[in-house]
C-alpha cells in the first residue's frame, strides 16, 4: 500500500517537473466519502495546474523553479468565495514539503496536521472561533484530501500562452460565491476552466445527469476529447487515499448510475415515474457505464521530464494504457 502511495504520488511531482515548452492541466475526480457521500456519490472535482501557483488561495502566479503548482477548485461556504487555489503538496497531504508527507495516518494526526496549516496559512478564509480554536465548516477539504478519499486524475498539456491567459482571466474575474449543487457546483467550475484551456472540451450530460455537470461526466468528456486530440498527450493516473484509520472513501458515480444501483430511489421512482425510469436505465446500460483504472499507471520522475513507466498490470495497447474505459 505505501509503495502505491509514492508511485501516484510521484506522478503528480513528474507532471510540475516538465521544462519543456508544455505544462499540464489535469481533472482531478474526488471519491465521494462520510455522511453526505452516502446520499450524494457523485463526489468531489478540482484541477490541477502544474505551472501556475496560488500567491493566496485568490490569487493566482506562474510557479517559480521548485514548486509543485496548485489545485483549484470551488467550494460551498468557504469565505463567500467562488473557488480557492491551494498549493499541491498542502492540498494532498497536510504537509508543505514533499519530505514531511506521512506513510499512513491516524484521525487524531488528520486533525492536527490540519490544524497545524490552518493556523499558519488558511486563518483568513476560516477565521478562528471565539475561543481562537479552528472553526467547523468547509475549510479541511482545502488540507490533506488524501487523508479522505482516493483521486482518479486526467490530464492533458497546455502551453505557457495557455497558462498566463487562464491567469489574466481568473485573477481579474470578480470572485464571489454563490455554489449550487445542481448547475454551479464543482464539477461546473472544472468544466469552465478545462473549457478555457480548450473550448468544448467539457460539456454537461443532457440524460445521464439529467443536465447536471458530474465529475464523471466531466471526466468521460475529457477522455474523448483526448482520443480526439493525441497530440495533447492524455495522461490517466491515480492517487490512492493514505493508509491508516480514517473511513475508506466509496466508488464515485454519475446521477444516472447512482439511481439504478440504489434501490431506495430507484422502486419509488419506477413507481411514480415508469417511463422515466426506463429511460435513466437505458441510457446508463447504453452510454453510463465507465470503468476506472484498476492501479496507477507508475511514473519516474527524472531528468526533469515527465518518464511514464508501464507497470505489469497496465495493458499494452495504447488506448489501454492511456485512458480508463470511462464512457466505453
Amino acid at each position: 500500500m505505501i509503495r502505491r502511495l509514492f508511485a501516484s504520488t510521484s506522478l503528480l511531482f513528474a507532471l510540475t517537473c516538465s521544462v519543456v515548452s508544455h505544462a499540464d492541466v489535469a481533472l482531478l475526480m474526488e471519491q465521494p466519502y462520510g455522511e453526505f457521500g452516502k446520499y450524494n456519490p457523485t463526489g468531489h472535482a478540482a484541477v490541477f495546474l502544474s505551472d501556475i501557483c496560488a500567491e493566496t488561495p485568490t490569487q493566482l502566479r506562474r510557479c517559480n523553479p521548485g514548486e509543485y503548482g496548485s489545485v483549484i477548485s470551488r467550494y460551498h461556504k468557504i469565505h463567500h468565495q467562488d473557488w480557492i487555489a491551494m498549493p499541491l503538496v498542502p492540498y494532498l497531504y497536510g504537509v508543505e514539503r514533499p519530505s514531511e508527507i506521512p506513510a499512513s495516518v491516524t484521525k487524531e494526526q488528520v486533525k492536527q496536521l490540519r490544524d497545524a496549516y490552518w493556523r499558519a496559512h488558511l486563518q483568513e478564509l476560516a477565521p478562528p472561533d471565539k475561543n481562537g480554536n479552528a472553526p467547523g465548516g468547509e475549510w479541511p477539504q482545502l488540507v490533506g484530501s488524501l487523508f479522505d478519499r482516493t483521486i482518479f486524475g486526467f490530464a492533458v498539456h497546455s502551453t505557457q500562452e495557455q497558462d498566463d491567459r487562464f491567469i489574466a482571466i481568473f485573477n481579474d474575474k470578480r470572485n464571489v460565491g454563490h455554489f449550487n449543487l445542481f448547475f454551479h457546483n464543482c464539477a461546473d467550475f472544472s468544466r469552465v476552466v478545462l473549457n478555457t484551456y480548450y473550448p468544448g472540451a467539457i460539456h454537461r450530460n443532457v440524460f445521464g445527469d439529467f443536465g447536471m455537470t458530474t465529475p464523471k461526466g466531466a471526466a468521460k468528456s475529457l477522455v474523448k476529447y483526448g482520443q480526439k486530440h493525441p497530440e495533447l498527450h492524455p495522461t490517466t493516473f491515480e492517487m490512492h487515499q493514505v493508509p491508516g484509520d480514517m473511513p475508506r472513501s466509496t466508488n464515485i458515480d454519475g446521477v444516472s448510475e447512482s439511481l439504478v444501483k440504489s434501490k431506495k430511489y430507484l422502486i419509488p421512482l419506477a413507481i411514480l415515474q415508469p417511463e422515466v425510469t426506463g429511460v435513466i436505465a437505458a441510457d446508463f446500460l447504453t452510454r453510463g457505464r465507465a470503468k476506472l483504472p484498476r492501479t496507477a499507471t507508475a511514473f519516474a520522475v527524472g531528468d526533469w521530464k515527465i518518464q511514464p513507466q508501464p507497470s505489469n498490470e497496465t495493458a499494452s495497447h495504447p488506448d489501454e494504457a492511456g485512458s480508463p474505459k470511462l464512457g466505453s
